[in-house]
């Protein structure tokens, strides 16, 4: 008997793994109907987990942190067991304040951060929400590059991106794509930077449930985290792009050029109107690299950094941090199915300066490249 699912999403290349799972037989050969439901922004995509309108969601990775920590509101604990996308954001300005940057070569996070630096005054920058790694990139990046400059910062939903810079809401953006892309063809943005170039394997987007509902339904749970996935397996193939880039612009799912999405799916980065398109290392992974793994230390950074800003022990915040990602879920139900699993849930972030194998419970595991822009480390040990 097929069981139908209600999930969440916000229109971005990185639902492709929900989008696929449903679109591509992949729920199907679980026996499960994926229900998709578009939101609108992300206050909206949490209220509708919150209130049961669906039992996961594409979510924010910072989210189940915050909630954990008791930032951002809401009651509803929140975990996930699925990463869904490392990185993929892109850092851009109004055209005016490009204008004022000079020739800042796209991607280098250190001299952007002069230049803005140098600018003088203070900049607004939308973010789609304020508990996100786009406003924690950002708050990275200005801190070790830009310390000082004054920054507002706003929220707007994705697909406004382009609509706040021509109102003259926001001088920048750090969004997901494809709506940086869209800002640069609609109002003119120009790009500096994508988030892999401030951290080459941030945790973008998880699945998220109501704390509790995985290990109360572990069949419906496992069958759900197979289906994505794999899904997400099958969206990282380079011979299935074309077809998902098509499929994702649908007007019923992204709504926009199929070519936005492509680019945003191969790293290839239009950085202004007038080009040139540029490639990027890491742009945007969905499955390559170990990327779906829910690293307790990925939410250790997210806990200390947030600790940090809002006054909280370091430490405490870090150990709650690490509990809202259940690698423990993972290994018990996508192991079976064939996932990679190494042996620890903790890494040092930061700390690989190229591709490497590391020890994995059956198999060798091949981690990407793993750096901050400045060349720091966290390491989840150091906290007490």
């Amino acid at each position: 008997m097929t069981v139908t699912l209600p999930l969440g999403y916000i229109p971005l290349v990185d639902a492709a793994p929900l989008i696929a799972a449903a679109e591509f037989g992949f729920a199907e050969e679980e026996g499960l109907h994926l229900d998709l439901h578009p939101a609108a922004s992300w206050s909206m995509l949490r209220d509708m987990l919150d209130f049961g309108q669906v039992v996961a969601a594409q979510m924010l990775s910072v989210v189940p942190v915050a909630r954990a920590l008791g930032l951002g509101g809401g009651a509803q604990p929140l975990e996930t067991a699925l990463v869904l996308s490392l990185n993929g954001q892109v850092l851009g300005v109004s055209a005016p304040v490009a204008a004022r940057l000079g020739a800042v070569g796209f991607g280098d996070a250190a001299a952007a951060g002069r230049a803005v630096a140098g600018l003088g005054g203070s900049l607004r920058i939308g973010v789609p929400f304020p508990f996100s790694m786009q406003a924690e990139l950002l708050h990275y990046w200005l801190d070790h590059a830009a310390p000082g400059v004054a920054v507002e910062i706003r929220t707007v939903p994705p697909p406004r991106m382009a609509e706040a810079l021509r109102a003259d809401e926001i001088d920048g953006f750090c969004v997901g794509e494809p709506w940086g892309s869209h800002a640069v063809e609609m109002a003119g943005a120009r790009l500096l930077l994508p988030g892999a170039a401030i951290w080459s394997q941030a945790p973008e987007k998880v699945l998220a449930c109501r704390s509790g509902w995985m290990e109360e339904r572990p069949e419906t749970a496992g069958r759900l985290l197979r289906a994505i996935w794999r899904a997400a397996r099958w969206a990282a193939d380079e011979a299935n792009l074309t077809t998902l880039a098509e499929v994702l612009a649908q007007p019923r799912y992204l709504d926009v050029p199929p070519e936005l999405i492509d680019r945003a799916l191969r790293g290839r980065l239009l950085v202004s109107a007038q080009g040139p398109e540029v490639p990027v290392a890491q742009f945007l992974s969905l499955h390559e690299g170990a990327a779906n793994f829910p690293w307790r230390s990925q939410a250790g950074w997210i806990g200390a950094r947030l600790a940090a800003r809002f006054g909280i022990a370091p430490g405490g915040a870090a150990e709650v941090a690490r509990a809202t990602f259940r690698s423990d879920l993972f290994r018990q139900h996508l192991g079976p199915a064939g996932a990679a699993l190494p042996r620890a849930s903790e890494k040092i972030e930061g700390g690989l300066e190229r591709a490497s194998e590391v020890p994995g419970m059956k198999h060798p595991v091949i981690l990407a490249r793993n750096r901050f822009f400045d060349g720091q480390v966290f390491d989840p040990a150091l906290l007490v």
